[in-house]
């Protein structure tokens, strides 16, 4: 096991301490600390932009083991502020894993704590709700002042961490070798979006380009797309008003698929709400029944904030009718058919474990979202369809014709 020489801790603004070693950078960052279950894929999620602004603890324990690489990276750079974990490995065993985790950290400039109970931080985090702290490495740390920032620190309802984020010009993801010639044209907002989206979208013959998150519907139609996707992305939804606006002007004009953020930008511009989760979804196997199919999907999930959930599915989560007995669900889909301005809405998905909505689909206009992942990066591949179901919804739609491909140059 690797051991930093240096003393680490991580302070909770409720004044909770645990202590542990440091290792990766020195000094000390502040954020939301929050925990992952997945058990792989440590890379990939401290470089998903949905964490920006938080400080990750991973509940297996042990991370490291199978070392770091370029093509394993879901940005350009590290989101997570810090890494909070038991046992930390600084190998390099794979063979596609050039560099080692903790030299990569260092390297990052991210600050480490290990020999963390991080048993204990999860069941902290699960009771009393996931909440601002101080990770902090080095000699001489003043618990009192740590504590002292930690309070002082915003809380993520609120926040727009969107602009933080976004790309700052349009940009072309490249189309890799042996990738299918594409067939649509997609444009993409960037709330935070994740190469492993791209890499899908791609792999069902778009081609993609990026636009920052404050790109208006105007510019997005002159571009003359094929299917608008709205990313995943950090923060509370609520804050980001000018993506609300956008996704309202853009519904009804082209298709539209929504992950994660784009889940809830796209719930909040149909006039629904959405709120912030006591502790999040955070991990690769969360169960997700698809009330269209009736099959159980088991989804990666990274969240804090979730549509609220429509009054039928909270008196069937108050009667024991989402799961049910058996794990057979007593609820229907066309029990959750909802308004909108935009007509009725499907709530198509519904989380196992805790009944929030998953995912929407507009029926009367091309347009649907879920709030899991399905690119997973790292998770299982379960909800893959979604991306071909996209390619279907801008075929039938009325503004897919042939001559769409010529105009965009295909």
């Amino acid at each position: 096991m690797y051991r930093g020489d240096l003393p680490g801790c991580v302070v909770l603004a409720d004044g909770t301490v645990f202590e542990g070693f440091g290792f990766a950078a020195r000094g000390w960052v502040l954020g939301e600390v929050v925990f992952n279950t997945g058990m792989t894929g440590y890379q990939e999620i401290v470089t998903d932009p949905s964490y920006h602004g938080q400080m990750v603890t991973f509940t297996y324990p042990l991370v490291g083991n199978y070392g770091v690489a370029d093509h394993l990276m879901e940005s350009g750079e590290v989101r997570s502020r810090a890494v909070i974990v038991r046992e930390v490995k600084n190998s390099v065993w794979n063979s596609t894993c050039r560099e080692a985790w903790v030299d990569w950290l260092e390297k990052k400039g991210v600050v480490g704590v290990g020999g963390i109970d991080t048993r204990a931080l999860t069941r902290h985090i699960r009771e009393a709700g996931a909440m601002t702290g101080c990770v902090a490495v080095g000699n001489d740390l003043c618990r009192e002042d740590l504590l002292a920032a930690a309070q002082a620190h915003p809380a993520m309802s609120g926040l727009d961490l969107v602009s933080h984020v976004t790309c700052r010009e349009p940009w072309e993801w490249p189309r890799p070798e042996g990738a299918p010639q594409p067939r649509y044209r997609v444009v993409a907002y960037d709330f935070g979006i994740k190469r492993s989206i791209l890499r899908n979208l791609t792999a069902v013959g778009c081609a993609v380009t990026v636009v920052p998150a404050h790109w208006t519907a105007a510019d997005t139609l002159a571009l003359g797309p094929d299917g608008v996707f709205l990313s995943n992305g950090p923060g509370d939804p609520a804050a980001v008003g000018y993506a609300i606006a956008t996704v309202r002007e853009l519904l009804g004009k082209v298709p539209v698929f929504g992950i994660c953020l784009g889940h809830q930008l796209l719930a909040l511009a149909l006039g629904f709400s959405t709120y912030k989760l006591k502790f999040g979804h955070r991990g690769i196997n969360h169960p997700v029944r698809n009330y269209l199919s009736g099959k159980v999907e088991i989804t990666s999930q990274n969240h804090g904030f979730a549509v609220e959930p429509p009054p039928v599915v909270s008196e069937a989560l108050e009667r024991g009718a989402v799961v049910g007995e058996g794990g057979v669900s007593t609820l229907a889909a066309e029990d959750m058919v909802l308004d909108s301005p935009f007509g009725p809405v499907q709530v198509t998905h519904l989380n196992l474990n805790d009944g929030t909505v998953e995912g929407l689909e507009l029926l009367e206009v091309p347009a649907f979202s879920v709030q899991y992942h399905p690119e997973a990066g790292p998770g299982p591949h379960d909800s893959y369809y979604l991306f071909r179901q996209f390619t279907r919804l801008m075929e039938e739609s009325a503004g897919f014709v042939a001559g769409s491909r010529a105009r965009n140059g295909f």
